[in-house]
Formats: C-alpha cells, structure tokens, sequence
C-alpha cells in the first residue's frame, strides 16, 4: 500500500483553505499544514517536508512566488498554485509549477491537479527542481530592486531589509548578510545580489564583497590596496578591477 501524498496548503484567505482542505481529503491526500502567508509557508514545508504544495499567487508579506524562490532546490515540493486572476496561469507554467487552480476552486479542476501530482513526485529530477527555484526567483526579479532577504534560522524564516544590511560576502554556497554585528545566511551567488540589489544604495568591491555605499566611514590604503572601514568597525578589502569605481564614487560624495 502507498503512503498517502503529504501537503501544506497556503492561502490568506480562510475559505479557500477549508475548500481546498477539503478536496485535499476527498483525494485522499494527507494535510500535514495550513499557512496563512508566506512566511509560515516556508516554515510548514521546513518542518514537515511535503511532496505537495497548494499555494496562492498573491499573498500579503511575501507571495507563492517569492516562497518558491526562496527554497532549497533539493526540498522544494511540487507545486499547485492558486490564483483569482487568469493572468498568473501562464506565470505558473512558465516558472515549472505542474498546475494552477483557479478561484473558485472546483472538483473536477482540483483532482485533475492531484491527477497531474501523483505523477510528477516520484519522477522530479534536480534539474527541475531547480528550475523551478530559478524561475520563480526571476519571476520575482521583475518586480523591480530587492528590498529585502528571507533568511532561515532552523525551521523559522524572517526577513531582513536590505536597508538594514552594512555588508555582503561568499560563504560557500551562501551569503552571508552583515546588518548591525549580526550575520545571516542567504542562499544566493555575489552576481545575483549584486544585480537584484539598487546600484544607487549597494556596490560589488570584491570578487567576495559588496557594500552598503551610505556605510562607508573611511577608506585607507594597504599593501596597494584600498580597504574600506564601515559604520560597524569591519573592514572590507577593495580589489583592484573595482578600484576606480570607489574613487569615482568617493569624489561625487566630497
């Protein structure tokens, strides 16, 4: 006997949960959490690991979108958006969602969906994973300069403003966001902060670096190099290929 499919519902609006939780049920599927926002969306899918996710497009805080873009590629479920505007299906499509449900949800509609999921969960390859991350990141993009990181501690997700980060550097396979003495990881590479984030408030100094410009206290040289000291006491190193970009950016503030 195959165990049940697993499945995290998040909409902000209470009786599409209950519809959908319903008709969740009568297929035979296992409910294992309800979000009411993007943020405990992502918490739900860290702390229970669903096959399956029914989420709105557009939800307050942070949309079904910007939750996907934030996923790990190895642990993202399959995706089923919900969406009262005609408009988001093809967005659903285009960034690898195996469905959309339209509201008001309908029956027919909503086993044709788990018809499609069933198929689809054991058969996912990391490329479509992963795929679907970058897509929904892009999708995200468009909405104009990142103001803000969704950052996980543990199985708890928070955001941290890009107004509120002094600094950026490589980790890994992860950035880490300097704001105020503390350090927060953020899945990511230095190339795609630095073109989410506005030129006019964030600029790349390193291969490994990127600063907050307004947070520039001084600038020395060492060892032929510049090196920056900012409001927080570190110090960034600035390479020599972004060197003049300093210089021009330090003469228009004098």
């Amino acid at each position: 006997m195959t165990s049940a499919i697993r499945a995290v519902i998040a909409d902000d609006e209470a009786l599409t949960r209950e519809r959908v939780r319903a008709l969740a049920t009568a297929c035979g599927l296992e409910v294992v959490g309800e979000a009411r926002n993007g943020l405990e969306a992502l918490d739900l899918i860290a702390s229970t690991a669903p096959d399956l996710i029914f989420i709105d497009v557009e939800m307050p805080e942070l949309n079904g979108l910007g939750v996907v873009a934030a996923l790990e590629p190895d642990v993202v479920p399959v995706v089923v958006f919900i969406t009262a505007f005609e408009q988001y299906a093809l967005k659903a499509f285009d960034v690898g969602a195996i469905d959309y449900l339209h509201k008001p949800v309908t029956r027919s509609r909503f086993e044709a969906s788990v018809a499609r999921a069933r198929e689809r969960i054991t058969q996912r390859t990391a490329a479509e994973r992963e795929s679907l991350v970058e897509g929904a990141a892009a999708m995200e993009r468009e909405r104009g300069f990142r103001s803000r990181f969704v950052v996980r501690r543990g199985n708890s997700h928070h955001f941290v403003s890009a107004n509120e980060i002094d600094w950026i550097d490589a980790a890994d396979n992860y950035l880490q966001l300097h704001s105020a003495k503390r350090v927060h990881l953020w899945r990511g590479t230095m190339k795609q902060a630095e073109d989410e984030l506005d030129p006019a408030q964030f600029m790349r100094v390193h291969r490994s670096a990127i600063v907050a410009v307004d947070r520039i206290q001084s600038v020395a040289t060492a060892d032929g190099a510049l090196v920056l000291t900012l409001r927080d006491e570190s110090t960034v190193r600035v390479s020599r290929q972004y060197t003049e970009r300093i210089k021009a950016l330090l003469a228009s503030r004098s």
